[in-house]
């Protein structure tokens, strides 16, 4: 069993000057995440990677069409940031910098904090003390951005579905083995938003059915995904809003599969969604709840971006949810009338399945 050595929080881990540097990035935070996101944009980081002997900042400025001004203002905010570095007039790539470039989770992680939460972020206060996503009124009056997930501007709706893609694509091959172990013929997918896992379970077995619970507009997104899938007829679709408390869910199902779905919720929220859950199977039933768990992280750096995705949560997703401590969602799971009977942690990049059934 993984459980992140929450020791690390009891004690000071920085000296008065690390300290110290570290209130100044804090306050100079949106001018150092724009700088970085535009030394992409402006294919800086990418020159510098082709060229290990470095550039002038003649070369820098020719190479991203940039006047000289604009060139070395990014240049020099970029030294002190630490993304890259001078010698003899020239500039190179710094270690911070190449992570920029080449890492595919700091990618999505940037795409997502511009597109979807930098201008709603602004509302956070608001948020936090009306416990409402104040934030999501930039795109919309929506309660939340799932009701409005189809009809936010492109270039947000694709960064929002790049950024939760990414968490949970990458663990569905480990994910199925566990599932398909038991051998399910009939599985329910709660929140399956675009049926990516249902087109999954489907391909990888060729008896199971599939009936997704979610929202009608989910569903209808799902549908245009799924229907030139082969396969297709053995998806189904539930309609249900899950907020309502009296929305029953469909019963019959070996196997109830809910993936980075609960942390969109509140506890009082999980619980109730859970009990449903709970009254919808039977004893042979298996429930698997796959989620990043933020304290049964390998690295302190994705506990460190997972409570930071915490806020986007409060923010603009619904005003109440959050990436949960192991405790929290095991408390909830044990409230609902179901038990944990196995955890499989550190699948892709950083999931745990917490397998249940009825107490």
């Amino acid at each position: 069993m993984i459980i992140m050595n929450e020791e690390r929080y009891t004690k000071e881990r920085l000296t008065a000057v690390e300290a110290q540097r570290l209130a100044q990035e804090i306050a100079f935070g949106p001018v150092v995440f724009q700088v970085s996101r535009l030394m992409l944009k402006f294919g800086i980081f990418r020159w510098l990677a082709d060229h290990r002997e470095g550039g002038t900042l003649e070369e820098v400025a020719q190479a991203s069409g940039l006047s000289l001004y604009a060139a070395k203002i990014l240049l020099e905010s970029s030294l002190t940031i630490g993304t890259v570095l001078i010698n003899d007039r020239k500039y190179s790539l710094a270690k911070a910098g190449w992570f920029l470039l080449n890492d595919r989770m700091v990618q999505v992680n940037m795409a997502f904090n511009q597109d979807v939460n930098y201008l709603g972020l602004f509302r956070l206060e608001e948020a936090l003390t009306e416990g409402r996503p104040a934030g999501l009124e930039v795109f919309g009056e929506w309660a939340t951005i799932y009701e409005g997930l189809s009809q936010l501007p492109q270039q947000v709706q694709k960064s929002w579905f790049d950024f939760d893609h990414y968490y949970s694509d990458c663990s569905f091959d480990e994910a199925l083995e566990i599932v398909f172990a038991n051998g399910p013929k009939k599985i329910l997918d709660i929140g399956g938003n675009t049926g990516r896992w249902a087109t999954k379970c489907v391909q990888y077995n060729k008896e199971v059915e599939v009936t997704i619970a979610d929202l009608p507009q989910q569903l209808g997104l799902m549908r245009e995904q799924t229907a030139a899938l082969p396969e297709a007829k053995r998806i189904l679709g539930y309609p249900v809003n899950l907020l309502d408390a009296n929305s029953p869910l469909p019963k019959g199902f070996d196997a109830v599969w809910m993936s980075q779905f609960l942390d969109c919720f509140s506890e009082e929220e999980i619980v109730s969604i859970l009990q449903r859950v709970a009254s919808a199977i039977d004893k042979e039933s298996r429930v698997y709840i796959m989620e990043t768990l933020w304290d049964r992280q390998k690295y302190e750096t994705a506990s460190y971006c997972l409570t930071q995705i915490s806020v986007y949560f409060t923010a603009l997703a619904n005003g109440n949810s959050k990436m949960y401590h192991s405790a929290d969602f095991i408390r909830c799971i044990e409230a609902a009338g179901l038990e944990v009977e196995v955890i499989y942690d550190q699948l892709g990049q950083g999931h745990s399945i917490l397998q249940c059934k009825l107490q």
